[in-house]
């Protein structure tokens, strides 16, 4: 009884091994692969099948190189998961590990497997199809097609006496201070509004179109982005601050971060 146990372990362990860290790969639509899988000495089929599982799983594959990217990821790399696959194995034994990552170089999800078929070409398929099963098909948590239009809105001044109105004209809303609060960067003074649970502003009381535009993701106070000049990021709170991810012209991303008055 002993010895099935321990053949039982140790097949499951051989099969494949996963570590993921809090986000998930599902909650992405586009997935990154590279040009050539470095660690490989040849290719053997190995970037081909594992693109073909990634679609087969509802995600779509696109190229490393930012410049190659569909409009709808507005050049954003945080709307992307970055994949490779690595050549893991040892002595006689074919094995491989996938590895995903977030725009900030943070490993969110490594599954590693084994295969006892000794061929390169068809042994490291095998050994992709078994580490791909612990790879959920593609949930988006935001369409990003969805907030392409960013909502136009009419802010007024914070008063005194707090009243909020709305306006019979489906186009255009009017809030005041029972929705609004106010929060600074130290360059704008910009009010939060709350348009639904999952749904909120930043907004120039002088603007009719809103500084930032807050959709809420599956991870509690993180948030997908629409800024003013159409460009898509994230969000988040910190410390009861709201911080934005605004991007570079070099590609990087700097802090923009609003404190509440």
């Amino acid at each position: 009884m002993d010895n099935k146990i321990k053949k039982t372990g140790i097949l499951i362990f051989t099969f494949s091994c996963l570590v993921a860290f809090g986000q998930k790969v599902s909650d992405y639509k586009y997935i990154a692969v590279p040009e050539k899988l470095e660690s490989f000495k040849r290719d053997y089929g190995v970037k081909d099948f594992f693109i073909q599982s990634l679609k087969a799983k509802k995600y779509e594959v696109i190229s490393a190189t930012k410049g190659q990217w569909p409009t709808e990821i507005g050049g954003n790399a945080c709307n992307v998961i970055f994949a490779d696959v690595k050549d893991d194995s040892s002595w006689l034994v074919n094995k491989v590990i996938l590895e995903f990552k977030d725009c900030n170089d943070k490993v969110i999800l490594e599954s590693k497997a084994r295969t006892d078929i000794k061929e390169f070409e068809e042994g490291f398929q095998d050994a992709v199809k078994k580490a791909m099963v612990n790879v959920y098909a593609s949930n988006p948590t935001v369409n990003l097609a969805a907030v392409e239009n960013t909502q136009r809105v009419e802010v007024q001044p914070v008063k005194e006496a707090p009243v909020q109105t709305q306006t019979k004209e489906a186009a255009t809303t009017t809030f005041t201070t029972s929705t609004a609060t106010k929060f600074s960067n130290g360059k704008l003074n910009l009010q939060k509004i709350k348009l639904a649970d999952d749904q909120f502003i930043l907004a120039d009381p002088n603007s009719s179109v809103p500084y930032a535009t807050f959709k809420a993701t599956a991870k509690k106070d993180v948030f997908r982005v629409k800024l003013a000049n159409g460009e898509s990021t994230l969000g988040y709170i910190e410390n009861g601050n709201i911080v934005i991810e605004m991007p570079q012209a070099n590609g990087d991303f700097s802090r923009d971060v609003f404190t509440g008055k």
